[in-house]
């Protein structure tokens, strides 16, 4: 099945072939160091003075299996059914408050956004795949990881290897099978000119 995004103008492969799957493969594992070099892209992903407000918690099938079922079941009843087959589960866990003053970081939920995109790209150069989502339950994922104060859990994210959309329950696999799309650049730029 093809994915590759139908783009407007031409852009760097990489992000045009970027999706996220529902069904993945639960028979192949993710090498750990792809799984390394996945974190280590989001580390290096630019933030608000330098402040690196992001923070994982990752199990794997074969590595951390009881951390994956951990994360597996601070998971919305929703994501439960597609999620299972992915080998590797992240949280990504934001810290609110800067470490060098205390004040509030307001932005802290986009730089740990910038660090899972970094993830996810890098994912998609080796061949993976990574579905984030922000359905979690954040105090459940406090509470089972005893998160410290100013930190919390906000998406999830299934990494793998993309699987057959036979998988999966059918309605997730209709997601899988939809073309792809996305608003018109009009609808996103408010002001201004693009050319």
């Amino acid at each position: 099945m093809n994915r590759v995004a139908p783009t407007d103008a031409p852009i760097q492969e990489l992000l045009s072939k970027r999706w996220s799957p529902y069904a993945f493969d639960p028979e192949r594992t993710v090498a750990a160091e792809d799984l390394h070099a996945l974190f280590e892209a989001a580390r290096w992903m630019m933030s608000s003075y330098n402040a690196q407000p992001w923070r994982y918690i990752v199990g794997t099938r074969d590595g951390s299996p009881e951390i994956r079922d951990r994360i597996f079941n601070v998971l919305l009843e929703g994501n439960q059914p597609w999620a299972r087959n992915a080998p590797v589960l992240a949280l990504g866990i934001v810290q609110h408050n800067f470490e060098h003053n205390g004040k509030p970081n307001k932005a802290a939920v986009h730089d740990l956004g910038a660090a899972s995109a970094g993830l996810t790209f890098e994912a998609a150069a080796r061949g993976l795949a990574v579905h984030q989502m922000i359905g979690i339950d954040p105090d459940k994922a406090r509470e089972t990881f005893e998160l410290a104060d100013g930190l919390e859990a906000f998406t999830g994210l299934a990494i793998g290897y993309p699987g057959e959309a036979s998988m999966i329950p059918d309605e997730y696999a209709q997601r899988d099978r939809q073309p792809r799309e996305r608003k018109a650049l009009a609808e996103i730029i408010l002001a201004g000119s693009i050319g």
